[in-house]
């Protein structure tokens, strides 16, 4: 199978530092690309374009199934866009679309008319091997949606599970959306994707749901309050919105704007950032050996045959896995 047919490295950095979509939206294909000879072009990219990133704010976005997240992130979307005249860009993490090939492509169809938006882009991460791997890809599209020139970054996770850790690790802000009148208001929300919020949101505070949307408000401040403080010296609030009326959209807002002024204020925007910076490095070498391994001749070899020892009990887990690794270094001289 030939290579796909690509630009000069050059072109796609003057295209994005133009704020070429198209260009944009190649560029992303390159470093997204798992292709041996795509990964010197996207080092190239990236490092040329890394003087003009880190200025947009990144925002994460989770919430429970059902919860009316792209409807959610169209309306808060649109309000950033046509009222604040922001430079929008969704990025979004799914890693269950290995199973379901393109459930985020459902979400942009469904975000019609931010996807219509100049104002606004909207580009799915497709699953890798890994939710490692999506994550990786997703960093390198958000730095060159800031070289683009965009200001506002959403990255939305619409897997469940380790998915919100991931996307935690590379925002600046975390928003959890949340439903109310769906049971115990607090079962079924893990404490760790609450710890990790920076704000609460009770989506679909409208009509006959406002009355149990204020309840349930009041119920996660109260649960908000057994947490230890964050190291961030925000406290989250828990605030009631309404995509379908636009209601509390504004308010939201502010309440991200409140916290970046508060962690600049105080350090911790940048220590953070410093500290993801440094993540970003040890997980790319984690998964780079992780490839290289898994790639090799070798392991591929005998991987086979010792899988069936070890699912059928005649060899130790252990004892296997040093193996490979031995063929591994051997052969790698490591």
């Amino acid at each position: 199978m030939s290579s796909p047919k690509r630009h000069s490295a050059q072109t796609y950095i003057d295209g994005i530092l133009a704020q070429d979509r198209v260009l944009l939206s190649q560029a992303i294909t390159v470093v997204e690309s798992t292709l041996a000879s795509d990964e010197a072009l996207a080092q190239e990219i990236l490092e040329q374009v890394l003087p003009h990133t880190g200025k947009a704010i990144r925002v994460g976005i989770t919430g429970v199934p059902g919860v009316g997240k792209s409807t959610f992130i169209e309306a808060l979307g649109t309000y950033l866009t046509d009222t604040l005249g922001h430079h929008l860009a969704v990025l979004a993490i799914d890693p269950s679309s290995q199973r379901s090939r393109g459930s985020i492509l459902g979400d942009k169809t469904r975000m019609e008319q931010l996807g219509m938006n100049p104002r606004a882009y909207i580009r799915p991460s497709p699953a890798g091997k890994s939710l490692g791997g999506v994550a990786r890809r997703t960093r390198e599209a958000m730095l060159l949606c800031e070289a683009a020139g965009f200001e506002v970054l959403f990255i939305e996770t619409v897997g469940v599970g380790q998915s919100e850790t991931m996307v935690h690790g590379m925002v600046d802000f975390f928003l959890l959306l949340l439903l109310a009148g769906a049971g115990d208001e607090l079962q079924g929300i893990k404490k760790g994707i609450m710890e990790m919020a920076d704000l609460l949101a009770i989506n679909k505070a409208d009509g006959k749901n406002l009355a149990a949307a204020r309840l349930a408000q009041l119920e996660y401040q109260n649960a908000l309050h057994l947490f230890p403080p964050a190291a961030s010296g925000w406290w989250p609030q828990v605030l009631t919105c309404s995509a379908l009326e636009q209601s509390g959209i504004a308010e939201l807002w502010e309440q991200v704007r409140a916290y970046e002024a508060h962690t600049q204020a105080n350090g911790y925007w940048q220590q953070r950032r410093q500290a993801q910076n440094l993540d970003w490095m040890y997980r790319s070498i984690s998964h780079k050996l992780e490839s290289d391994f898994y790639d090799h001749p070798q392991v591929q070899t005998l991987l086979k045959a010792l899988s069936k020892e070890v699912s059928e009990g005649l060899r130790s887990p252990s004892h296997a896995a040093n193996e490979l690794l031995q063929i591994y270094r051997r052969y790698t001289k490591i």
